[in-house]
């Protein structure tokens, strides 16, 4: 069972949480059951793209939920987007995890 946390931005916003509360109750749903999944170690529509991992949810546009590591157990959720804007979404995710590491790091 993996610690499913939001990636807080150095206002503490949330990335991912923005982009999940302007999802219609459909999308949404499924994005949750998503995280359910990650949560219970389910990785099976999980790829590496770019630094990031990147969990596919085949609905409408082809959702996506991006997401990183720290250590064994904590998944950090860092955003969430379609197909579309795949690339721009990887790259904010890439980002974002690169500064949580980097803060993670000034904190020891």
């Amino acid at each position: 069972m993996f610690e499913v946390r939001e990636y807080l931005d150095r206002r503490d916003r949330s990335p991912f949480g923005i982009w999940f509360n302007q999802l219609d109750k459909t999308v949404a749903a499924k994005v949750t059951v998503g995280i359910t999944r990650i949560a219970l170690g389910n990785f099976s529509n999980v790829k590496s793209v770019g630094g990031v991992l990147e969990y596919k949810i085949d609905y409408g546009p082809g959702f996506r939920i991006y997401f990183g590591r720290d250590g064994e157990a904590v998944v950090i959720l860092l955003g969430g987007g379609s197909k579309k804007r795949q690339s721009q979404d990887i790259q904010h995710a890439v980002v974002r995890l690169n500064d949580y590491q980097e803060r993670k790091l000034q904190e020891k």
